[in-house]
């Protein structure tokens, strides 16, 4: 081989290895990969000009509480437009819109929080979405046509709650798992490719919240924080393990519980607070409950033994052995985050975007910036790939913090 093949054939390598790298860190569902709020991805910027990072690209995304996934080079969110609900696939480097598959829904809120809630769950070449009135959509990733459709309210005789349905829908293996909030079958396992039904049971009223799945005793279970508690069920069949009562104001179990090792915790906001519950196959018992940490409508991130979240109106950081409180601060009011490389990624309800050391010695900030401004949202941030999301009630940015 010649040295002008060999440079080529380099060339060639380098560019497949770039390719490949700009998928590493997708960010495909609800949480990220392990729905727990952690990313893996390291090389990305600590520090901002006071306007903050560069904005790549913005778009309109419709008005709702939907955040963002990554996968494959595309973005999928979704948004509504004078009561049609849009589930929408962006390309990640311009904001380009591929494809936007509509569908009528009342976007109406009794408390002025229009619009849908939930975040697209991606699965390889298949999209899946729950609008707040209880349609729920398998989609073509590359292409956005309908694989199949279910009804909660109609296909299952579920009740939708006050503010809508807004879990984000978990595939587990080759099944979609979902509330429904129906009378004897609140909770579903659904092929993922067909929608046929594998199995349904439970009688509890949905919440806001999203399944999580972990590993129990040699199987898998699935954990659902439903209106009335928490609820460990058999991935494979559905079969009640245990529940746990946890009743809040409004019925609102919002944030997705947290699994460690042989532990889960949950939070509620209005005042409810947080416990840490031991489980086994057949038994649950609590560790320890408080009031330290509040979650009203995003859940908290685990790293190294502490509990990062927003308590209400407040970033808290909580013990998550012993419940105590490390440290608190106001400085972001209520809102979201995430971790990547012990960093923590803010986003305040106004539109204030930071990085902080994930530490329990106390707050530490590294950067922050005003990305947005009006109606911000509930909406987590997401960082994937060099590139983090953010969300107002209806707009939606692309902000380049790649590389250090």
């Amino acid at each position: 081989m010649n040295a002008r093949r060999l440079s080529i054939g380099i060339l060639y390598a380098a560019l497949a290895s770039s390719v490949l790298a700009q998928g590493a860190f997708d960010w495909p569902q609800w949480r990220g990969p392990k729905r727990n709020g952690i990313s893996e991805e390291k090389d990305f910027r600590l520090q901002w000009p006071k306007e903050g990072p560069h904005r790549l690209w913005s778009a309109k995304v419709g008005i709702g509480f939907s955040s963002v996934s990554v996968a494959g080079g595309k973005l999928y969110t979704m948004g509504n437009v004078t009561d049609v609900d849009h589930v929408m696939c962006l390309e990640v480097a311009t904001g380009k819109l591929l494809w936007d598959y509509k569908y009528p829904c009342a976007a109406a809120d009794p408390n002025g929080y229009p619009g849908p809630r939930c975040t697209p769950t991606v699965d390889r070449e298949l999209v899946f979405t729950v609008s707040r009135r209880g349609h729920v959509l398998c989609l073509n990733a590359a292409t956005g046509a309908l694989v199949w459709t279910k009804n909660l309210v109609t296909d299952f005789g579920g009740a939708v709650p006050q503010w809508g349905f807004a879990g984000s829908p978990l595939v587990e293996g080759d099944t979609l798992i979902l509330e429904t909030g129906a009378a004897a079958r609140s909770v579903a396992a659904l092929d993922k490719k067909t929608g046929r039904v594998i199995w349904a049971n439970g009688n509890f009223a949905a919440g806001y919240s999203s399944p999580v799945a972990f590993p129990l005793a040699r199987d898998r279970a699935v954990a659902v924080l439903s209106a009335g508690g928490l609820t460990g069920r058999a991935a494979s069949n559905g079969r009640i393990l245990w529940h746990y009562n946890w009743r809040t104001t409004y019925d609102v179990n919002a944030a997705t519980p947290i699994v460690f090792d042989d532990k889960i915790f949950i939070s509620s906001g209005y005042n409810s607070g947080c416990a840490l519950l031991q489980v086994t196959a057949d038994s649950i018992t609590p560790v320890w409950s408080n009031k330290n940490m509040r979650n009203q409508m995003n859940s908290c991130v685990l790293w190294q033994g502490h509990l990062y979240g927003f308590d209400e109106s407040q970033l808290c950081c909580l013990d998550v052995i012993t419940g105590a409180v490390k440290w608190t601060t106001p400085a972001y009011g209520k809102g979201s985050l995430m971790l990547a490389d012990a960093t923590l990624i803010l986003y305040g309800e106004r539109g204030r975007l930071g990085l902080a050391e994930a530490s329990p010695a106390g707050f530490h900030e590294l950067a922050a910036a005003q990305v947005l401004g009006g109606n911000s949202t509930w909406a987590p941030p997401v960082l994937a790939n060099g590139h983090i999301y953010c969300r107002s009630l209806s707009d939606l940015v692309c902000l380049d913090v790649a590389g250090r």
